[in-house]
């Protein structure tokens, strides 16, 4: 989930995973499986902590081993573009935003298929699925929204209240340059203003005095520390956040428009890998209805396979949007990289 664990785990350990801090190791042995990905799926407790330990308890004579390199998913952009090596037989963590660049920069698949070979697949929510090639399959999937105090606000309910004097200083949210839930906030409000006029929306926003900060992890800290009442997160904020010492009036979910933006994550094997079979057997188990519920608790994301149900707490403090919305893959294909751009442009001037 690119977020959470950094308020409960500052200075963690790597607990039962062996975790590796670059991306400049290459697999160690024939079984032997590299996967990289962000840091917060990383450490104890964690969906990758979890599926490294479940997975080799089940593979006797395989190895998972993970990697998070500092510049994240473009480090393995450049490395195809310059020939270098990987360094990895897998990403976890992809969104459509990344594919869709990778697609537009790169003159070969970065991704092998594995269309109709994966075990499970057919259980994937069509809805999150990301890949019209089917290179990438989804695991789990958050929906973008807000997150408020009601002592200090109400809910906003709709994107033009946020333009309200009411709203003047109220909003922190994340850079859409770097940060996944600034990305996909950014293209909800595109969504929904549509390509022509967000920039004026954006005006708006900036001039009613909307914080921007780099990442989900510095934004919700300034949250917490009470900078401003609303912050872009997640619809499942309840489920990190709930119990009898938790002042929950601070945990209040606000859905604008009716809506949530859907941001699946998805895995996909590197083409250049000679662990694809080590790495079919991952994403098979992976897709297996008892990782899906782990992965959704300790990620704190949906399923992204049918009929899953994680735990009676997920279920109870885990909301959907009434409407989710996002953007497809052939609907960001020759904009996402401009749209970006352009706003950055904008909140650099401002």
């Amino acid at each position: 989930m690119r977020r959470r664990r950094f308020l409960q785990q500052a200075g963690a350990g790597v607990g039962a995973a062996t975790f590796l801090a670059g991306c400049n190791t290459a697999p160690t042995g024939d079984d032997t499986l590299t996967i990289a990905t962000y840091s917060s799926f990383t450490g104890e407790d964690t969906a990758g902590a979890w599926l490294k330990s479940a997975f080799e308890e089940e593979h006797s004579d395989a190895t998972v081993e993970f990697t998070t390199p500092e510049n994240g998913f473009n480090q393995f952009i450049q490395r195809k573009q310059q020939g270098a090596p990987i360094g990895a037989d897998m990403y976890v963590g992809l969104n459509t935003g990344e594919l869709v660049r990778a697609d537009e920069q790169l003159d070969e698949d970065l991704f092998r298929s594995f269309e109709g070979t994966i075990e499970g697949s057919e259980g994937v929510k069509e809805s999150l699925r990301i890949d019209p090639d089917g290179r990438v399959l989804p695991y789990d999937t958050g929906y973008i929204s807000l997150v408020y105090d009601e002592d200090e606000v109400e809910n906003p309910g709709s994107f033009d209240a946020l333009l309200e004097p009411e709203y003047e200083d109220a909003l922190i949210t994340q850079n859409a340059q770097q940060s996944d839930p600034g990305r996909a906030f950014l293209l909800w409000s595109i969504h929904e203003q549509g390509p022509d006029s967000y920039l004026d929306y954006w005006e708006g926003l900036l001039d009613n005095g909307v914080q921007v900060i780099s990442d989900w992890e510095p934004a919700y800290q300034a949250y917490t520390n009470e900078e401003a009442p609303m912050v872009v997160s997640y619809s499942t904020d309840q489920v990190f956040y709930h119990g009898p010492d938790v002042d929950m009036s601070r945990h209040q979910v606000g859905f604008l428009n009716d809506q949530g933006y859907a941001n699946p994550e998805a895995m996909g094997v590197f083409a250049d890998t000679d662990q694809s079979e080590l790495a079919r057997q991952f994403m098979e188990f992976v897709l297996s209805e008892r990782a899906q519920a782990e992965i959704a608790v300790r990620n704190v994301q949906f399923p992204a396979i049918e009929g899953v149900t994680p735990s009676e707490e997920f279920d109870e403090y885990a909301l959907e949007p009434p409407n989710p919305v996002t953007f497809t893959y052939d609907e960001l294909v020759g904009n996402v990289g401009t749209w970006i751009d352009d706003w950055a442009q904008l909140v650099a001037s401002n």
